[in-house]
């Protein structure tokens, strides 16, 4: 989709996450009230991406949990992963995209507003962990398509109806 240089495009799934070192970039499509959450460290030239489903983990119905389904316990994993792949986390810096209401309800219960919360669920624990949010391309109606590339920190969205913007 954009990358067009030498390096391969990791692709991650729904409620997956994974890690990726330049000249590689890293994709992840389908973002509809889900929030993409890529953590990157400019100098080791790594990024990782996780594709967020839900605000918390408490919402699990089993006992076993994806940990990279859910906003506090999906950026925990992955800030682990980048450590381990030689970033550091104070020179860590976050990007994130989707969050759409996807939907539109007639009544304003919360548990509709699921793009909504993960994208507040998301700010939070980024800011408990203490990594800052350069950019995001969060809300409206519209499903994303997002790939990051570690080499120029440029995190480029392809948004349904509306084309390819960059962050």
């Amino acid at each position: 989709m954009f990358a067009s240089k030498e390096g391969k495009v990791v692709k991650v799934g729904i409620a997956q996450m994974d890690v990726v070192k330049s000249p590689d970039t890293i994709r992840t499509s389908g973002l509809g009230s889900c929030v993409g959450v890529v953590l990157y460290d400019e100098t080791k030239k790594v990024a990782g991406l996780v594709h967020i489903m839900l605000p918390d983990s408490s919402l699990s119905r089993s006992e076993t949990i994806n940990c990279a389904k859910f906003a506090d316990t999906g950026i925990q994993g992955l800030l682990e992963m980048l450590l381990v792949e030689g970033a550091q986390k104070y020179r860590l810096k976050a990007k994130i995209a989707g969050g759409a209401q996807m939907f539109q309800f007639a009544s304003d219960k919360n548990m509709m507003r699921i793009g909504p919360r993960n994208v507040e669920a998301v700010k939070k624990v980024l800011k408990e962990l203490g990594i800052p949010l350069i950019a995001e391309d969060t809300g409206g109606n519209s499903g994303r398509t997002i790939e990051f590339d570690p080499d120029t920190s440029k995190l480029m969205i392809r948004t349904v109806n509306k084309g390819v913007s960059e962050i």
